[in-house]
């Protein structure tokens, strides 16, 4: 008999923990930020693609054909058994521009809202 009972409370546990994030999930504040979080993930491809295909490729040929994405200092030679240990810093500065680029975006877009929020007041 107590084994019925446990059963039954770890049930409306599970029903009371299920109704419970239903009730999150379909709050606006979640969806909204379900939704950002994928057009943030887009957004950052997007930007990415544009820092490595369209900008750095014109910057390496005007500081010399310089190709950003193989700038690497070798710290140790590849062996037989082992490949090469690099520190690659050319990707580090296009990751760099890529972080510019969307902090400056989002920077951008709060402070045209921010003045949109102003006009209303």
């Amino acid at each position: 008999m107590i084994r019925g009972c446990g059963e039954v409370f770890k049930k409306e546990v599970r029903m009371s923990i299920i109704k419970e994030f239903e009730e999150f999930a379909m709050r606006g504040s979640a969806i909204d930020m379900a939704v950002g979080i994928i057009f943030g993930a887009a957004f950052g491809k997007v930007v990415s693609s544009l820092v490595s295909d369209v900008i750095m490729p014109p910057l390496g040929l005007l500081l010399g054909e310089v190709d950003f994405s193989n700038l690497a200092f070798t710290l140790k030679h590849a062996t037989l058994d082992n490949p090469a240990v690099t520190l690659r810093y050319g990707k580090f500065i296009s990751s760099i521009m890529d972080f510019f680029i969307v902090t400056s975006s989002v920077f951008l877009m709060i402070k045209a809202l921010n003045t949109l929020k102003r006009r209303q007041a």
